[in-house]
This record gives C-alpha cells, sequence and structure tokens, in this order.
C-alpha cells in the first residue's frame, strides 16, 4: 500500500535503526530484505533512508554514541500536533526525555516513554510523512509492545493515542486499535520480559528464505518460523544484535 499523506494519529508511522557501522547494515538488510539505499550527507549523521521501489520505508544511520553496546529499531507514532501529544504523554505518567524539536523542513518530533518504559517517538510528518509504503513486502506491517506490565501499558497508549483496547486472553494479547477501529499495534504480555520494548515486524513474501538469507548475512534467530492464526512469523537479530520480526500475513 502507498501512501502520500500522513496516516491518522496513533498509527506507527517509521521506523530506525541507530548502529555502529552503516556500511555492514546496509549489507545486511540489502540482503533480507532488498532494499536500495539513498545515504544522506554528514550534516544529516548520514541518516540513511531504506527503500523499496524508490520510496522510503525504513531509516538507518551510525549511533552517535561510540560506547553503545544496545541498539533497537525505533518506532515512531504519527501525530498532528507533537507538542500537544507530547503533554498527554506526561498528564498519563509517561516521559519525554526529547522534547519535541523540528528536523528540518521534514517534521517535527519527540521520544519518549511510556509508563512501563517502553521507548516510542513521535513523528509529525511535513515534506516527510513517513513510510511511503506499509503492508507490502520489505516494510513495516505491524508493531507490538513486549511488557510484564500489560495493563498500565494499555491505559497509557489509550489515554495518549485514544486507541481502542481490544483483549485476545487466550494469547495474553491486546490489539489496539484507533479510533476508525483499524488495528494499529499490540501490547503482548511477556511475564519474563526484563524491560518493555517495542519490537517492529517487515512483511516478507517468504518467511523461511528470508531467515535463510538473514543468517548466510551475519545474522541470528531469535524466534524460530512458526504459523500463526495471523500469518507465518519469524524473529531475527541482526549482526548488532538489534531484532525484528518478519511475517507473511494470513490477511490484508
Amino acid at each position: 500500500m502507498e501512501l502520500t499523506q500522513a496516516p491518522p494519529n496513533g498509527t506507527p508511522s517509521w521506523v530506525d535503526l541507530g548502529i555502529p557501522d552503516l556500511e555492514r547494515a546496509m549489507e545486511f538488510y540489502g540482503a533480507v530484505f532488498g532494499w536500495e539505499f539513498e545515504e544522506g550527507p554528514a550534516e544529516t549523521g548520514r541518516y540513511t533512508m531504506c527503500l523499496v521501489r524508490g520510496k522510503p520505508v525504513a531509516a538507518m544511520m551510525p549511533n552517535p554514541d561510540p560506547d553503545a553496546s544496545e541498539f533497537w529499531w525505533s518506532v515512531y507514532f504519527a501525530t498532528d500536533d507533537c507538542d500537544g501529544t507530547a503533554k498527554r504523554i506526561t498528564d498519563a505518567g509517561g516521559q519525554v526525555p526529547m522534547e519535541p524539536m523540528d528536523v528540518m523542513d521534514k517534521g517535527r518530533m519527540a521520544i519518549a516513554f511510556d509508563t512501563t518504559g517502553g521507548q516510542f517517538g513521535l513523528w509529525q510528518g511535513r515534506a516527510h510523512i513517513g513510510a511511503e509504503i506499509v503492508n507490502e513486502p520489505g516494510s513495516i506491517v505491524w508493531n507490538e509492545l513486549f511488557t510484564a506490565r500489560p495493563e498500565p501499558a494499555r491505559d497509557f497508549y489509550v489515554a495518549v493515542f485514544d486507541h481502542t483496547p481490544e483483549p485476545l486472553p487466550e494469547f495474553d494479547f491486546t490489539v489496539l486499535h484507533r479510533p476508525d477501529e483499524r488495528p494499529i499495534g499490540g501490547i503482548q504480555a511477556e511475564p519474563s520480559a526484563p524491560k518493555s520494548r517495542w519490537v517492529t515486524y517487515f512483511e516478507i513474501e517468504d518467511v523461511d528464505a528470508a531467515l535463510r538469507r538473514a543468517t548466510e548475512a551475519g545474522g541470528g534467530v531469535s524466534l524460530a518460523a512458526e504459523d500463526t492464526p495471523f500469518g507465518r512469523i519469524a524473529g531475527i537479530r541482526d549482526p548488532f544484535g538489534a531484532e525484528f520480526r518478519i511475517m507473511k500475513s494470513a490477511q490484508p
């Protein structure tokens, strides 16, 4: 699905990754997804767009912290009022360690933590609306918060984004719906989780073939391929330890 305008508030609209070796990352993710890349200039920290059919679906950049030892895909939720949403976050008990700021003419962003410690971003798109292709191979299809504290997490995202929760007790899982009833992600209860974390799923044509490409390119398998009512899924760790998941959806 191609997008020409920013999605509604509360929709995961963008993901990016900071890693120590940009060239190595491009080699790995190019092998897994067939992405092409548009490397940014030094003044943008070499912020590099990951492209499907020439359109941005994600981004990566060299991690600015030379001492960093943990890396992850960051998910950003769409908002048409970054400052107002940041206030809702703090009103709901969350934190905003990176206050709203303009990113040139591209948009306005902030970084936040929910009440369980899960990190996410806000993106108020302008020249850059976020991912311009979603729900297609090589692009974002789903996002889940894995947390040992699902109840306060549900309350938080309902308060901030007006999400409607749909509990699925048989899976210890809650689907989050935006106000137009479209499901946009979920909260997975994980009692043993050392900390809450958002995990991005990318759509893929063939999960098993993608796992082989990932391991051949130097990645690891964090979740063996399995069939679920929602499609076939698997988990991958890239060469730097950043985890993401791939999915062949059972339906659009």
